[in-house]
C-alpha cells in the first residue's frame, strides 16, 4: 500500500478532482513509508467520483494507491490545470514548486524504473 497525502474536491457539476502526493515511480522509497520526504510527485485526477479517479491511476500502473482523508485537497490552480488538460490526469515533480509545469501522466510512467543513483527532480 502506498501511503499518500492528498485530498479531493467536488465540483459544481458533480465530478471530483483528486490530488495525491505519491512516491515517484522508479526512484524507490528514499524515506520511510510514513515520512513526507523523498522523491514525491503531485498527481491530479479529474473523474466522475473518487473511486473512479483511483481506478484511473491503477489502470496506469499505480496499483496500490489509496486516498485516506482530505488533508491536502487540490488548490484552485491545480483544479484549473487538470480541467484544462485533455486527459484529465497530470503530475508535477516538485509539489511545493508552483513554477514547474504540469505533465501528462504518460511522461511520468515511461521513465525507466532501473535508474541507479537517480536524484529527485
Amino acid at each position: 500500500m502506498t501511503m499518500t497525502s492528498g485530498g479531493f474536491i467536488r465540483l459544481p457539476g458533480g465530478s471530483v478532482v483528486v490530488a495525491l502526493s505519491l512516491p515517484r515511480p522508479g526512484h524507490g522509497s528514499v524515506s520511510g513509508p510514513y515520512d513526507d520526504g523523498g522523491c514525491r510527485v503531485r498527481v491530479l485526477v479529474h473523474a466522475v467520483n473518487r473511486q473512479r479517479a483511483l481506478t484511473r491511476l491503477r489502470n496506469h500502473g499505480l496499483r496500490s494507491v489509496y486516498l485516506r482523508g482530505n488533508m491536502k485537497p487540490p488548490t484552485p490552480d491545480e483544479i484549473t490545470a487538470v480541467l484544462h488538460h485533455p486527459d484529465g490526469l497530470v503530475w508535477r515533480g516538485a509539489p511545493e514548486d508552483d513554477t514547474e509545469s504540469w505533465h501528462p501522466i504518460r511522461a511520468l510512467l515511461r521513465a525507466p524504473a532501473h535508474r541507479s543513483g537517480a536524484t529527485c527532480g
